[in-house]
C-alpha cells in the first residue's frame, strides 16, 4: 500500500469522466489499497481513483472505523428518493473548504466488488451523500459545481487564499 499524491483542484483531470473497470486483477486491488491509504493520510472519508490521477471508476469509503472500508467498482445510481437533504461537503482535492450541497436523501446503487461480483446497496444520510458525491466525481462533476455560481466563486477564492498561505 502506498500513499499517492492527490490531484488538486483546479486540475483538469478532475473534470474528466473516469473509464469503467473491465479487468478485476491484482492491479485493481492495489489501486483500491492505495486509495484507502491515501484517504486515511489526507484525511478523508471518501476518495476516487481520479483523485490520485487514475482514470478508473473506483471509490473507497470509510464512514465508520468499526464498519471498515468499502470499495465500489463501476458504481451507478439506479434509484434516488424524491426527498432531498442538505449536507456539508468537501474534497481531498480541495482541502480546507466545504459548503452545504443538496442531495437525494436516499439512493440505491449498483456496483461491482474488486472481484467483479455485481452488488446493490441502498443508503441514506451521510452514506447516500457520499455515494452521490463520489459518483459525481467519477462522472467528472467536481462537487462545487453543485453550488450556486456565487457560492462557488466565494469558495474558490477562499481556497486560493488558503493555498497561498
Amino acid at each position: 500500500m502506498t500513499i499517492r499524491p492527490i490531484v488538486r483542484y483546479p486540475d483538469p483531470r478532475l473534470a474528466l469522466p473516469a473509464k469503467p473497470v473491465d479487468l478485476f486483477d491484482d492491479a485493481l486491488r492495489e489501486v483500491a489499497a492505495d486509495l484507502l491509504e491515501t484517504m486515511h493520510a489526507a484525511p478523508g472519508i471518501g476518495i476516487t481513483a481520479p483523485h490520485i490521477g487514475v482514470s478508473l471508476r473506483v471509490v473507497v469509503l470509510e464512514l465508520d472505523a468499526g464498519e471498515g472500508p468499502r470499495t465500489y467498482v463501476n458504481p451507478e445510481i439506479i434509484w434516488s428518493s424524491p426527498e432531498m437533504i442538505l449536507h456539508k461537503e468537501g474534497s481531498v482535492s480541495m482541502p480546507g473548504v466545504n459548503d452545504e450541497v443538496e442531495r437525494h436523501a436516499r439512493v440505491r446503487i449498483r456496483y461491482q466488488d474488486t472481484d467483479g461480483n455485481m452488488q446493490t446497496e441502498e443508503s441514506d444520510g451521510l452514506r447516500a451523500v457520499c455515494h452521490q458525491h463520489e459518483i459525481d466525481q467519477l462522472d467528472g462533476v467536481f462537487w462545487i459545481r453543485r453550488l450556486s455560481r456565487l457560492k462557488r466563486e466565494r469558495l474558490i477564492k477562499r481556497y486560493e487564499k488558503l493555498s497561498r498561505a
